[in-house]
């Protein structure tokens, strides 16, 4: 299948749909109280946008950081990522729940989660020095899913949450939190992987003493790495999480639920002091999608079918099962796809070919890309 373009008047009837494909964090909580995030598709437009905890970006099509940029800044925190005007407050031991706005079935791969300490405030640190350690990890849990059921699954299965433990013995400071999945649809190709990597400003309180060593973000993965190029279609697959290893009594997850949002709250600024909370009753429709309580199986999303709830403790992600797969996948598209004159087109990074795959194939936006004989994927034109 050749590149497919499609014509400047489609591509702006679909442009609202572009950033369906993919997601970003939108808020986090702690202890029941919401936190913004960085929202990249409408602060960037804004003239005043607010002060939060998550770090500004310029992907604003909530695009990913390729293999071949992994050397590069945009490894650290995302795109021309910019410090964070605000920090939450956490303490030692306790869970931050943190909430992306959407992710895609399709893009199965790892979550993974860093904390790097920060030598005065976070929000004026320099991120080229920040050394992270790796708190948190889950890859593959069940290979004999059809293409897996991934550390990805776990989170769409949680209402797009993912919930990470601070380490109890973490010493009091300013520590910037780097959440991170890895899409590796199209990983069977070189720089096919696509990383997205989410910073968030944390106060951590405590009596601990840690402060664990770490490496820069440059450091983390090289496109080489077999973890980052990784055909994941095939059958018995035996995946390797890539960065450094779990910090000395880390486990590679807690149980997984939601958190219930009792209130919400500004981002700190350094030296200053939090807003005011606001009552629960008042919090926007984003935040109250962190929904309470256990998902049970039966109502679980559509995406994860594969009997795992929410509150599901997640299994050691090295430890797979044995059971054979198809090696041909039957991933469903996610993007949202527009239609002008009968014309189907699929979404800026929206599938749009591979075997068994029924969708649009043109490109609203781009040219269609095949990185493997499963998966194209309408990708931005050089």
């Amino acid at each position: 299948m050749g590149n497919m373009r499609i014509s400047p008047l489609i591509a702006a009837l679909a442009s609202a749909a572009t950033v369906a494909a993919h997601g970003h964090v939108d808020h986090i909580v702690i202890d029941g109280v919401s936190y913004q995030g960085y929202d990249p598709t409408s602060f960037p437009y804004q003239a005043n946008p607010p002060t939060v905890v998550g770090w500004a970006t310029a992907q604003t099509d909530n695009g990913f950081v390729e293999p071949n940029s992994f050397t590069s800044e945009d490894i650290i925190c995302h795109k021309s990522s910019v410090n964070a005007g605000g920090h939450a407050q956490v303490a030692a031991g306790s869970s931050i729940s943190i909430s992306w706005n959407t992710w895609p079935e399709s893009h199965k791969g790892p979550m993974i989660d860093y904390l790097a300490a920060c030598p005065g405030d976070c929000e004026t640190a320099d991120k080229t020095a920040l050394e992270f350690f790796k708190i948190d990890e889950v890859g593959l849990i069940d290979d004999s899913a059809t293409n897996g059921f991934w550390g990805s699954d776990v989170l769409i299965a949680n209402n797009n949450t993912w919930l990470v433990q601070i380490p109890a013995t973490l010493k009091a400071g300013n520590y910037v939190l780097r959440h991170e999945t890895i899409a590796l649809h199209s990983a069977g190709s070189t720089n096919g992987a696509q990383a997205y990597p989410q910073c968030i400003n944390l106060e951590v309180t405590g009596d601990g003493t840690d402060v664990p060593a770490g490496v820069v973000a440059t450091e983390l993965y090289t496109p080489e790495d077999p973890g980052i190029l990784v055909n994941i279609y095939t059958t018995g697959l035996a995946y390797t999480i890539p960065g450094p290893a779990l910090i000395a009594g880390a486990s590679s997850s807690v149980a997984q639920s939601s958190s219930a949002i009792t209130a919400t709250n500004a981002a700190t600024v350094p030296g200053g002091s939090a807003a005011t909370t606001t009552a629960a009753g008042t919090t926007t429709a984003a935040e109250t999608t962190a929904a309470t309580t256990t998902t049970a199986a039966a109502t679980t999303t559509a995406a994860a079918t594969s009997q795992v709830t929410s509150t599901a403790v997640v299994s050691t992600p090295t430890t797979l099962a044995t059971s054979t797969r198809a090696a041909t996948p039957t991933t469903t598209a996610v993007a949202t796809t527009a239609a002008t004159a009968g014309l189907s087109v699929q979404s800026l990074y929206g599938q749009c070919g591979g075997s068994n795959y029924a969708g649009p194939t043109a490109c609203a936006e781009g040219t269609c890309n095949s990185y493997n004989p499963y998966y194209y994927q309408c990708i931005a034109s050089a």
